[in-house]
């Protein structure tokens, strides 16, 4: 059991969406760990062409939160709209296996990150409710990091699938199905929503003047940062391009994201602990350094060596910032507004997501894949001057 001290235990409901997450995420991760490859290998879309997707896929799934959220704050419930969320997601994982053409490729990923955008701001906003203040870090850190376990088994498995089914994709995806079923059924058995008191008011988009006015600077701070830092995240499908690049076949390539997945979960919980002690505001500034050094090795390496150590700190600089921002906006916003306020920021975080992965398509379609990772590192560096300068 996590805790940091014996009044202080990570709640059961956090646990549970964790592991919500990870049977959504080892689906999800078995998908989008041969997808890039189906898209350019066998539907034949160039790199542009899946920046395009997978910008527009992630963006949608990050604006959709602000509206989900704010739902969220005024009905006061947030399981309901978990449930749909993760339904919506379960319900398109078996078009992929029957897609033909990048075309519907992209209109089942956009379904998908419909569903994800549906229960993102309203989990968070969950786990910030039950969370401990004194340990708010650590549970954002642990549903961080059981979500991640996902991630490095999804693309585990579809390499043992791959090698097992003679490298048939579509079988493989297939399986996929499965476990994002049981993610919803998780829900349904294993979450008791807390009821918690509301007043009566009247419904009011989240973009209004007047409810951005009840946020703090200190919140706008961490949405400036945000949206800097997300310029310099374009998709990982570009990682799975960059190891096939240097001769990673299409049945290995999912390790690709097992190590990266592994690197990141052996940090998020760490990381957000750490932070309950230490600045969070420190802990953010080494994932954003991170980010650079992956970058940077990212552009230069000449070898599946090299291409490792790169995803294996962009790995570990997701474990140094994503649980953290999260835990960076539950800090800075009201309690009735944390929803809103989570939608809100996954509204400028998305927007950034879309250009960065279509800028990054084009430089690496125009010139070449080094270029597009100097360029992210140039963004997370801009990102790390401006949180240098954050004062409270």
């Amino acid at each position: 059991m996590f805790a940091t001290s014996r009044s202080h235990v990570i709640p059961r409901t956090v646990w549970v969406l964790g592991f919500v997450s990870l049977g959504m995420d080892l689906s999800s991760e078995m998908v989008h760990s041969l997808l890039p490859v189906s898209l350019v290998s066998t539907l034949g879309a160039s790199a542009l062409t899946v920046g395009v997707i997978e910008g527009l896929a992630e963006a949608t799934a990050l604006i959709v939160k602000v509206f989900s959220g704010a739902i969220s704050d005024v009905i006061g419930r947030r399981k309901g709209l978990l449930l749909l969320g993760y339904g919506v997601a379960a319900l398109t994982k078996p078009l992929f296996p029957l897609a033909t053409s990048a075309e519907t490729v992209f209109m089942t990923r956009f379904v998908d990150r419909i569903g994800k955008g549906i229960r993102g701001a309203p989990r968070d906003a969950l786990v910030a409710g039950v969370a401990p203040p004194a340990i708010r870090g650590a549970c954002f850190g642990l549903r961080q990091s059981i979500d991640t376990v996902g991630g490095f088994l999804g693309p585990a498995l579809a390499i043992l699938l791959m090698v097992w089914l003679g490298g048939d994709i579509s079988r493989v995806l297939w399986v996929a199905v499965v476990p994002a079923w049981l993610a919803v059924a998780l829900i349904v058995v294993g979450i008791d929503e807390p009821t918690r008191a509301t007043t009566a008011r009247r419904f009011r988009s989240p973009i209004h003047w007047g409810v951005l006015r009840r946020f703090s600077g200190a919140y706008w701070w961490v949405m400036g940062v945000g949206a800097v830092f997300t310029l310099a995240r374009f998709s990982e499908a570009f990682l799975i391009l960059r190891a096939q690049q240097v001769g990673v076949t299409a049945t290995w390539v999912p390790l690709v994201m097992v190590v990266m997945a592994v690197c990141y979960t052996l940090s998020a919980y760490p990381a957000g602990a750490w932070s309950d002690r230490v600045s969070r505001r420190a802990l953010l500034s080494v994932g954003l350094g991170l980010l650079v050094l992956a970058d940077v090795v990212l552009a230069r390496a000449g070898s599946v060596a090299g291409v490792g150590l790169g995803v294996a700190l962009w790995g570990l600089h997701m474990g140094f910032s994503q649980g953290l921002l999260a835990t960076l906006v539950a800090d800075t916003t009201p309690g009735d507004w944390k929803g809103t306020a989570f939608g809100v920021f996954n509204l400028v975080s998305g927007l950034s997501l879309f250009l960065a992965s279509v800028l990054a398509g084009w430089l690496w379609q125009s010139y070449g894949s080094a270029v597009t990772f100097y360029a992210g590192a140039a963004c997370s560096a801009a990102a790390l001057v401006l949180l240098l300068v954050w004062r409270r």
